[in-house]
């Protein structure tokens, strides 16, 4: 149950999906019986179906910053960089800002290294952080959030592939949330990807409370597990803010035996990294840097709406333990037979 290996599976490469679906709640639904194991098919429009009218469901309205942005260096070079950390230097109230980014070129970057971008946009590389990661000082003239929604990217996953570097038009809007509010993340809580403003709307006719976190993923959530056992790993740390509204809403659901609906593991994580022994929740922000993995017990959440994760990855590992690591790969190799769409793109699964 801790060996890494015990986390993989074959995927055809064809069911990696690379564009979204035409509309959102198009998207078919795998819905598993964490119980019985009990599997059965559906199109995600259908979920309001499968929830009660006394259900919250939770749902992170983190937005994805567009913070990849294509430059080059003094020497011409070209040279990629993603900022990592958007939230945390939108605080400083000077007119440069410092941010943590990766930096993909061809040569490795050393500390005093001018960047250029376009829209009068430069950096300096100030320091290095890790092997990966660097500190850049940025100077630019007008709002920096502006900016980047003119010049930079959106930062998609490395297994969608686009020919020309960049993300598409499409794109821009697709990996986001309809829901989407609080800018920081480098990554989308793709779970939420189905869900569109009508069937918002349904769920709330049908006496379904909505409640938000934010959790704003950061980049390691592309980060592969690389230890043998899987209790060594640990996980990068992530901001995470739960409003006073979220922690009375999830407090009284628990008091009333109701159920406690989590939109995506991130949903999940930031849940229950501030609950006590009870299930209940405190309106707190800060970093979360909870690992969850077979032989945790949940403390908040009953249900939970996610995709279908990578093999090996924490996320797959924390599905299994929600539903039971058996009852995860049988369901995936389901999917995979049944030519679901897998990953950020791809299909929606219901565990309950």
């Amino acid at each position: 149950m801790y060996s890494i290996e015990d986390y993989d599976y074959k995927l055809p490469e064809d069911l990696i999906a690379q564009e979204p679906v035409a509309e959102r709640d198009h998207s078919r639904l795998l819905t598993l019986d964490r119980q019985s194991g009990k599997l059965s098919h559906h199109v995600f429009k259908e979920l309001d179906a499968f929830l009660n009218p006394s259900d919250v469901l939770v749902i992170n309205d983190t937005r994805v910053v567009p913070g990849r942005l294509l430059g080059k260096k003094e020497t011409g070079g070209r040279v990629e960089v993603l900022i990592i950390n958007y939230a945390k230097g939108m605080q400083s109230p000077s007119r440069s800002k410092q941010f943590d980014c990766l930096i993909k070129a061809s040569k490795p970057t050393r500390v005093g290294t001018q960047l250029f971008f376009s829209e009068n946009v430069q950096a300096t590389v100030l320091d290095r952080i890790d092997e990966s990661i660097h500190r850049l000082s940025f100077r630019f003239s007008g709002a920096f959030a502006n900016i980047l929604e003119r010049i930079g990217e959106t930062p998609l996953p490395p297994y969608i592939k686009r020919d020309d570097r960049q993300s598409s038009d499409k794109d821009r809007s697709a990996y986001q949330t309809v829901y989407a509010s609080q800018t920081g993340a480098i990554a989308a809580p793709t779970a939420g990807f189905h869900f569109t403003d009508d069937l918002m709307t349904r769920l709330k006719r049908k006496g379904i409370r909505i409640a938000t976190v934010t959790l704003h993923v950061g980049y390691g959530t592309f980060l592969p597990v690389r230890v043998t056992d899987i209790r060594e790993h640990r996980m990068h740390s992530e901001w995470y803010d739960i409003p006073k509204q979220t922690a009375t809403l999830v407090n009284a659901a628990k008091k009333d035996g109701r159920r406690v609906v989590a939109v995506g593991t991130t949903a999940v994580r930031t849940l229950e990294y501030t609950a006590n022994a009870d299930g209940i929740i405190q309106p707190a922000m800060g970093d979360c840097d909870l690992y969850i993995y077979p032989g945790y017990q949940f403390r908040v959440v009953d249900a939970m709406i996610t995709n279908f994760h990578l093999p090996k990855s924490t996320l797959l590992m924390l599905v299994s333990a929600f539903a039971g690591r058996e009852n995860i790969l049988t369901a995936y190799q389901t999917a995979i037979q049944e030519r679901y769409r897998f990953y950020s793109y791809g299909d929606g699964m219901l565990i309950q």
